[in-house]
C-alpha cells in the first residue's frame, strides 16, 4: 500500500494569474489530467509559494498586478531550475513569444484558450 502513493504522486502545478475565472477554469482542467494545482494572483504571492513549494509546471500570466510574469521567469528558473513554464497571456504578439520563449518559457498560450491546448501542452510537459 505505501508503494501506492509514491508511484501515484501528482504531479504539482502553480497558476499565477489576476484573473480568478482564469484560475478556477485552468484548476479544474489540471485536477481532470490528476495534477494538483493550486494558484495565486500576483508575483509576490507566487514568490512565497516557490520558496515553500516546488511545483512541476507554473502557468504564468504576462500581465499582472504587481509586474509582468515575464520579467519574473527568471528569477523562477534561479528558484527551481527544472520546473515547467507555459505563459498564458491576452498580448500574444509574436514579438510577446518570442521574449518568452528567450526568457526560458517551455509552452506559449494565447487567451483565450481551449481545454484541449490546455490538455495538450500538459500531456507535451509530463511525457
Amino acid at each position: 500500500m505505501a508503494m501506492r502513493s509514491a508511484i501515484h504522486e501528482k504531479i504539482k502545478a502553480l497558476i499565477v494569474d489576476d484573473e480568478i475565472d482564469v484560475c478556477y477554469l485552468l484548476s479544474s482542467i489540471l485536477k481532470y489530467k490528476n495534477l494538483q494545482a493550486s494558484y495565486v494572483n500576483s508575483i509576490d504571492e507566487a514568490k512565497k509559494v516557490l520558496k515553500e513549494d516546488n511545483p512541476s509546471i507554473i502557468f504564468l500570466d504576462n500581465h499582472l498586478p504587481d509586474g509582468f510574469g515575464i520579467n519574473f521567469i527568471d528569477e523562477i528558473k534561479k528558484l527551481n531550475p527544472h520546473v515547467k513554464i507555459v505563459m498564458i497571456t491576452a498580448h500574444d504578439t509574436n514579438n510577446d513569444k518570442d521574449r518568452a520563449y528567450e526568457q526560458g518559457v517551455d509552452q506559449f498560450i494565447g487567451k483565450p484558450f481551449t481545454r484541449e491546448t490546455i490538455l495538450k501542452t500538459i500531456e507535451n510537459l509530463v511525457n
